[in-house]
């Protein structure tokens, strides 16, 4: 006959086992999809604003159309600019919004399934996927530079890296061991890559521009 140790009066099997958080979930991600989600969330609502204002007044200058290269006025007027119908950063006010509420329910120490972290990482890799089309559309066919959607392409990939090497590390992304190793101690070599190739086609698409 087995025995049941009672403890403060409740039976040893009783006692609730405690849920082991989700390998890698650290402060470091979580205060990261905060700062990334922020920096995306302000850049689509300044940018939804001037919107609005540059639909209520054709003649209306935004702020950061600074010179005939950093135009915003010219990506907000363009047909890119509302590729889905409506325009582009009020997805984003909904996209980045989401990646705040992960972020901040990781630092109150929330787990989440593999498959929550497989459908973050899905949505991150269409975010990176849809602002290389705008970085491709905003240098070879609108011409012009908008300093909001260039903060928002940058949070985006960096979100994007540091969620994938979570996947990875975590096992939710089958790798082998040598790409967890790296992912566990370069990760931050891949954004900065990634964003430096594309400050290079910016610097060579308007070399005479910067130069001159």
């Amino acid at each position: 006959m087995s025995k049941t140790t009672v403890r403060s009066g409740v039976s040893a099997d009783q006692e609730p086992t405690p849920v082991p958080r989700v390998p890698g979930a650290s402060r470091a991600l979580a205060l990261l999809l905060v700062i990334t989600g922020a920096a995306g969330l302000l850049a689509s609502w300044v940018i939804t604003l001037d919107k609005f204002k540059l639909l209520e007044d054709p003649d209306f200058v935004p702020g950061c159309s600074l010179n005939p290269v950093v135009s915003c006025g010219n990506i907000m007027k363009s047909d890119q600019a509302a590729a889905f119908g409506f325009p582009n950063p009020m997805m984003g006010l909904v996209a980045y919004g989401i990646v705040i509420c992960v972020g901040m329910s990781l630092l109150g120490r929330a787990t989440f399934p593999r498959w929550y972290w497989l459908t973050f990482n899905a949505g991150t890799l269409f975010g990176v996927g849809f602002v290389t089309w705008l970085q491709f559309q905003s240098l070879y066919r609108i011409n012009s530079l908008c300093l909001w959607c260039c903060l928002a392409w940058v949070a985006t990939i960096v979100m994007f890296w540091y969620v994938t090497s979570f996947n990875v590390r975590a096992g939710h992304l089958p790798a082998p061991n040598g790409l967890k190793s790296f992912f566990g101690e370069f990760t931050w070599v891949l954004p900065v890559l990634h964003i430096g190739v594309i400050g290079m086609l910016i610097l060579t698409r308007w070399w005479d521009f910067w130069t001159g």
